[in-house]
């Protein structure tokens, strides 16, 4: 079966530092198509030498250039330029992260994207309202706290949701004065790639540059760099240990929105059949890839027989296939090797004495794309591996519970903290519940949702540091303190006769 390309790809994509390609160096990796596994592009990876001129040119523009003086009127015109330039080829960028992601098309256009340009504007308002802090009470001083941008971003972007995820940064270092250098996944480069594009375009030269190669090569020689002064990093957690310890040789401050294990908790007093919606779309949306999916599905005892099965039967159902038809609720995964660490879960569940409720198998009915059936299993206890470990796909494992403690007591089981789902109709049990859960988002009924002012990040092993408004201002900026006495000050003259 072939499946048909939603765009054609350059042949070749280069990073773009300051006003043109920078020189590459390094490898050519391939670049596929996850629903056919054909080789679609090439990309040109950078090494130190290219990663050094993107710092560089960051640096400069930073130091002498425009954008970390331009006053907050104009830089709120220029990040609303670069939302329109978003939607105005949205088209063109949804099939660009489908060619490589392999994510449904029509939730690329109608929530990744929108979100990427939302990002813009959610940033240029919350500008608009900063404001310093001004002391009074000391007498005859008056001190004011201002803010002023850190200086040169690294930004470096996950592989499954590339655009959505990487705007976030972007707009956020931009809106606070800094300048940037973004490298995706090598994995997923295309629509990145043509989003710097456009983002140039409205932007000062070396405002934003983009470099591209794999973590060990293009990544470490980014993040060791002098001229970086941040980092912001989006994805697993063993690469973001990695990271924070190579910053840390140069005091560089990170912040780290890294893996998770998060518990979907179904009380017996929710709404059964909203739970089952929420637990079905927390797990299998966005192809299952996505690190606050709700992956450990926790079930009070009296109803989770029924629950199973039924859980089980729609996961069945769901429809797996080409990511460009409208109908297909389940893409194939974004690389062969991710798809055989998926599937090998199957089998790690039943060592463990667990039992496959439906899926654990790749669809080769489908051709040589990297589709799976949509997976859920019955584990034995929350010590097995499919319960403690990051599978990172459309994988469920399905838990029992007794009560409010049990339940808390197995969702904080983890080395992982990013989010966690409740689902209940009756309150003292959700404030019960959400008071004792270590996690750094709590959904109550509701599948995930971003609200942009409020902190986003996670406890332990999900992460450090927080994104949103304020956590985002207080990251991309410095605090200056200025004292000025109102009145000269009586001083003590030292050597005086």
């Amino acid at each position: 079966m072939r499946f048909e390309l939603p765009i054609t790809p350059p042949s070749r994509v280069t990073g773009l530092s300051g006003a043109g390609p920078t020189r590459g160096g390094g490898r050519e990796l391939p670049v596929y198509y996850p629903a056919t596994g054909a080789q679609i592009s090439t990309l040109v990876e950078d090494d130190a030498d290219a990663v050094a001129l993107a710092v560089a040119n960051a640096r400069a523009a930073f130091d002498t250039g425009p954008w970390p003086a331009l006053g907050t009127e104009k830089r709120m015109a220029v990040l609303e330029a670069c939302r329109k330039a978003i939607l105005e080829n949205i088209d063109e960028l949804a099939r660009l992260e489908c060619a490589a992601t392999g994510l449904v098309l029509r939730e690329l256009k109608s929530r990744h994207m929108v979100r990427a340009a939302y990002n813009f504007r959610f940033f240029a308002e919350f500008i608009s309202q900063s404001a310093g802090q001004t002391y009074t009470q000391t007498e005859n001083y008056v001190t004011t706290v201002t803010r002023r941008p850190v200086g040169v971003a690294a930004l470096i972007a996950p592989w499954n949701a590339p655009v959505a995820l990487a705007t976030m940064k972007i707009a956020a270092a931009l809106a606070f004065g800094n300048t940037c250098v973004l490298k995706p996944s090598e994995q997923t480069p295309l629509a990145l790639a043509r989003v710097v594009e456009l983002l140039q375009a409205e932007l000062p030269e070396g405002v934003l540059n983009l470099v591209n190669g794999r973590g060990p090569v293009t990544g470490a020689a980014l993040v060791a760099h002098e001229g970086v002064d941040l980092v912001s990093f989006t994805g697993g957690t063993e690469t973001g240990r990695t990271i924070m310890s190579a910053a840390g040789r140069n005091l560089t401050p990170t912040t780290m929105e890294l893996g998770g294990k998060s518990a979907n908790i179904i009380f017996a007093s929710a709404d059964q059949d909203r739970a089952l919606d929420g637990a079905l779309q927390g797990i299998f949306s966005n192809n299952g890839q996505q690190c606050l999916a709700g992956s450990r599905i926790l079930v009070e005892r009296s109803v989770f027989d029924d629950f199973t099965e039924e859980f089980a039967a729609r996961a069945a159902r769901i429809k797996v296939g080409d990511p460009l038809d409208d109908a297909t609720e389940l893409g194939p995964l974004a690389s062969a090797p991710h798809m055989e660490r998926v599937l090998s879960f199957a089998q790690i569940a039943r060592e463990d004495g667990g039992s496959v409720l439906t899926g654990g198998t790749r669809r080769d009915d489908l051709g040589r794309g990297y589709f799976i059936a949509p997976t859920a299993v019955l584990a034995t206890s929350n010590a097995d591996r499919c319960a403690q470990q990051e599978i990172f796909g459309p994988f469920a494992t399905i838990l029992p519970f007794d009560g409010v403690e049990d339940a808390v007591r197995i969702a904080n089981d983890t080395n992982f903290g990013l989010v966690s789902y409740i689902w209940s109709d009756h309150l003292p049990t959700v404030m019960q519940t959400q008071t004792q859960l270590r996690s750094g988002v709590v959904w109550v009924n509701t599948p995930m949702m971003r609200e942009l002012r409020a902190p986003f990040g996670g406890f332990k092993s999900s992460g450090v540091g927080r994104e949103g408004g304020a956590a985002c201002e207080a990251f991309y900026t410095e605090e200056v303190t200025t004292t000025t006495p109102i009145h000269p000050v009586s001083l003590r003259r030292f050597g005086a006769e």
